[in-house]
């Protein structure tokens, strides 16, 4: 299985980029693949397991224990604040 990962905002410089590519495991959830993820990058992929960096698949908010498909699209996002 494949997946689109997005990271936006803080998270796109904290995990090295704007997207990648990466293989999902069968019955992932959300959350497993933010871990499995922030585990391969200990510089600064703690981020992804913060309680306030929110989760899309397919463009629509997310439980982190959604379970993913092949093809599907997840982003990451931090709290945005304006000023």
């Amino acid at each position: 299985m494949a997946l689109s990962v997005l990271y936006f905002a803080s998270l796109r410089e904290q995990m090295g980029g704007a997207s990648q590519r990466v293989d999902c495991i069968e019955g992932e959830s959300i959350a497993a693949l933010a871990k499995r993820l922030a585990s391969s990058r200990p510089d600064g992929g703690a981020a992804l397991l913060e309680p306030s960096v929110r989760a899309a698949r397919n463009q629509q908010l997310a439980d982190r224990t959604e379970l993913l498909c092949d093809g599907d699209e997840v982003a990451f996002f931090p709290p945005v604040t304006g000023g």
